[in-house]
């Protein structure tokens, strides 16, 4: 008989950007579950003493990390091909690790920092891992979006501010509004897999986001983080999508709360969402099989 305080025995879950915030508490809330988790972070003492945390809490000891910097496409396709070799299945992939940078940034790849964490390399782990989702499938992949992604709109003339002034939260919230597009695309080219995919805006969460930028901007950032959700309730709409029977079988949508909403209008533009596809498999050097 299941064991109906631990839903997810049995399943393999891998949550990004897990050493802290929504992260942890995602990956905290998936142990309690039951599920044997695998957290994804950069630093290996961090993500290491968050794995310890979490064994310690919840009495699961099936709680391991993986270390990979997503800013690098090189380190994102050693993060595949590792977890692939490590774990015979993936039931629930939760894309979940983001930043927000207030100056321009270049990754190792030469990409645009913001466009490169918060979007692309949800696009290259996602693709790289889809042939695990099927084969476990039914299976979940959760991306975390945000609601700055209403009034973004992609400039697939500079997505990677090149050529004009670089603004912070725009530039999120289009690297975000990619992020809804890419789920929308998804849920399209998986039709019929079991394989399912959904967004969610997580809250104004009171974490560690932001802290990579200046010191004006990190006091602005701890001022906010006063008046926001804790990273326990900013990872419930998380949770909800990892692991209810509630949105099995539901794909393609945006969550907020627990509850489907209809993101901005512009997330729906197929057209775009195919344009960005395209360009996202010359950016990752990938020929996607989807």
């Amino acid at each position: 008989m299941a064991d109906i305080t631990k839903p997810m025995r049995g399943k393999l879950c891998v949550v990004t950007g897990a050493t802290s915030g929504i992260g942890l508490e995602t990956a905290r809330g998936l142990a309690r579950q039951g599920a044997e988790v695998v957290l994804v972070g950069r630093d290996r003492a961090k993500t290491g003493r968050a794995v310890e945390t979490i064994r310690s809490e919840t009495g699961n000891i099936a709680v391991a990390y993986a270390l990979a910097d997503l800013s690098s496409q090189q380190q994102v396709r050693h993060l595949a091909e590792e977890l692939k070799n490590r774990f015979p299945r993936l039931d629930v992939l939760v894309n979940n690790a983001g930043a927000l940078l207030m100056s321009r940034q270049e990754s190792v790849d030469g990409i645009d920092m913001t466009f490169e964490v918060n979007y692309l390399s949800v696009f290259l782990l996602t693709n790289l891992l889809l042939d695990r989702l099927k084969e476990s499938a039914p299976s979940r992949i959760v991306n975390v979006s945000s609601e700055a992604h209403r009034g973004a709109k992609l400039d697939f003339a500079d997505l990677q501010a090149q050529t004009k002034k670089y603004h912070g939260m725009p530039a999120y919230g289009q690297a975000k509004l990619a992020v809804i597009m890419l789920t929308y695309e998804l849920a399209r080219r998986l039709e019929g897999t079991g394989v399912t995919v959904n967004a969610l805006h997580p809250g104004v969460v009171a974490t560690n986001f932001g802290q990579n930028n200046s010191w004006a901007e990190r006091t602005l950032w701890r001022i906010i983080g006063r008046f926001s959700l804790s990273p326990t309730k900013g990872a419930a709409t998380t949770l909800y999508l990892a692991t209810s029977p509630e949105v099995e079988g539901i794909t393609g949508k945006y969550f907020m709360k627990k509850k489907r909403e209809r993101s901005s209008a512009t997330s729906y533009n197929a057209d775009a969402a195919k344009k960005l596809w395209e360009l996202s498999e010359e950016m990752t050097r990938l020929r996607a099989t989807v």
